[in-house]
């Protein structure tokens, strides 16, 4: 079985490598691909290939010979674990890489996880998140396509609920009004990969990320700006005046979600009905899924809980709501636990201690 990962240096794609080898071992070979770029520090991403078994031998950026100069500064690591596990610097928008690398592998499985990322960053650098969310997820979808892919699951956003306020969230209710452009991307990405499902027979699945946090987090996230700045005595900025909810859902969950998930290929449901359309699902193979942990908690109390594990308090700066941010993210994630038997269920208490434990040890504080 070959698989390959995309933004697989990133926070939840590297992630995902480490789950895959762990319910598979290496009776599967997989080819991860980033670009590596600078939207945060790239040594942390080098770090979370490293933490897989990736080694600095056997070097590749696409087809092309690795320079002295990337090798000196740590950029590229690739193939261990007897052959099985590669990785590729490449970049989404880079047709005929990609292409390259679809011929190449002949891939089993497509795990999307590769996007610019961040809704405030959206507001300023707008044209990245097209070229990256759009034009890279249409090449992803081309790849699929002619090299005849069994299952692309990719990753949504809760972000694109917008101004939705039905709670809990669920995957039947409308996606029509995203409050940024990132949102807007990815509800996008969901309606390109219906196309393609409904033209082509593409199995899709999209996932919905509820606020996702755990160790190897992103560094502009909540979890870690707020660890980061209680353990050396910073303030934190808390926005809308501490009156935000998040359904925090532990990386673990997201990983164990996505894994179940791709081999649960959808088939397209026969009873569908145009008259009263359920978004998630289609007469194609498409399907739509939540994965949160179902229980919002409040951005006081969120704040409370790392001040216990890290064992002080935080300095806080009260400011009003940001462009771009949502006042509450709760999903329904039972139809995820239908075609799964899973639903993700880590503490948020266990699940911060565990990231507090993993930032100490990291940045040796």
């Amino acid at each position: 079985m070959k698989i390959l990962v995309t933004g697989a240096a990133g926070f939840i794609g590297s992630a995902t490598i480490g789950k895959l080898i762990e319910h598979y071992g290496h009776d599967i070979e997989i080819v991860g691909l980033d670009n590596l770029n600078e939207y945060y520090s790239p040594a942390l991403k080098v770090a979370r290939l490293l933490s897989l078994g990736f080694t600095s031998s056997d070097f590749r950026s696409g087809s092309s010979p690795i320079t002295a100069e990337e090798i000196a500064h740590n950029i590229l690591f690739t193939s261990k674990c007897n052959g099985k596990l590669h990785f590729i610097k490449t970049s989404l928008q880079d047709w005929t890489e990609i292409e390259r690398l679809f011929k190449e592998f002949n891939f089993d499985y497509v795990i999307h996880l590769g996007a610019q990322a961040g809704v405030r960053y959206s507001i300023d650098h707008p044209r990245e998140y097209i070229e990256s969310n759009v034009t890279g997820f249409l090449n992803i979808l081309e790849g699929c396509r002619h090299y005849k892919v069994k299952h692309l699951v990719y990753a949504s956003s809760s972000s694109i609920y917008g101004l939705n306020q039905k709670i809990p969230f669920s995957e039947k209710d409308p996606t029509s009004h995203p409050v940024s452009l990132y949102a807007a991307t990815k509800k996008s990405n969901e309606l390109m990969a219906h196309s393609y499902s409904y033209l082509y027979g593409l199995p899709v699945t999209g996932l919905r990320f509820f606020t996702v946090y755990g160790p190897w987090g992103r560094p502009d996230m909540s979890p870690f700006l707020f660890i980061d700045a209680v353990l050396k005595g910073n303030t934190i900025k808390v926005f809308n005046n501490g009156d935000m909810w998040r359904d925090f859902t532990y990386i673990d969950d997201v990983t164990e979600g996505i894994v179940r998930v791709l081999t649960k290929i959808p088939e397209g449901n026969p009873n569908w009905n145009g008259m009263v359309p359920n978004p998630a699902e289609s007469t194609a193979p498409f399907r739509l899924f939540n994965i949160g942990n179902s229980k919002p908690i409040n951005l006081k109390d969120y704040i409370e809980t790392i001040e216990k594990c890290c064992g002080l308090t935080a300095k806080k700066e009260y400011l009003p709501m940001q462009s771009g941010d949502v006042y509450q993210t709760y999903a329904d994630s039972s139809a995820l636990a239908n075609i799964t038997e899973f639903h993700p269920n880590t503490p948020l208490k266990e699940g911060i201690a565990k990231t507090v434990g993993w930032y100490k040890n990291y940045y040796n504080l």
